[in-house]
């Protein structure tokens, strides 16, 4: 049998080429680790998914603001796939949790908004979000949530940027 060589090349760190050290993979493998925290307190007390309650969050931040959302505005907002969107809107509505209107602007497409018992859970699960926020936040200085924040909206802006262009 012959010896198998590394894929790497011998003038770079074999760690340049592992997933683990691939920004993107990072960044993925953090977020579902929050998502999959936050989620699990959540779906114990309310039933909800993780696409349930970020389509709740944006309709709930919309509705404070007195603004009703399409799909599509959804989805432009959550980054989440339409049909996925579209699954967790219609989940949301069979339980009564969101309604929809007829978007007088745009007849195809209907506006959205959290009923009275699904702005009464967002009232309950921001708090429980924003505790475990700041759960995970505690071993960061100020200065380093900030700068976290900070570095995580450029990479975001620069993604759009880049798929603008693409």
């Amino acid at each position: 049998m012959d010896d198998i060589t590394s894929a790497a090349p011998k003038d770079k760190p074999a760690s340049e080429y592992q997933l683990s050290a691939f920004l993107p993979y990072q960044l993925s493998i953090a977020s579902n680790a929050v998502s999959a925290l936050i989620s699990e307190r959540y779906r114990k007390r309310f039933g909800l998914k993780v696409t349930e309650w970020r389509v709740m969050a944006v309709l709930g931040d919309a509705g404070l603001r007195g603004e009703f959302l399409t799909q599509r505005d959804l989805t432009e907002a959550t980054l989440m796939d339409k049909v996925a969107v579209n699954r967790a809107c219609k989940v949301l509505e069979e339980r009564g949790l969101i309604a929809r209107a007829t978007n007088k602007s745009d007849g195809r497409s209907h506006l959205l908004e959290l009923t009275e018992e699904g702005q009464g859970i967002h009232r309950e699960v921001m708090p429980l979000a924003k505790a475990t926020e700041l759960e995970l936040l505690e071993g960061l200085s100020p200065e380093e949530e900030s700068a976290l924040r900070s570095m995580l909206e450029r990479v975001r802006k620069r993604a759009a940027d880049i798929a603008k262009d693409a």
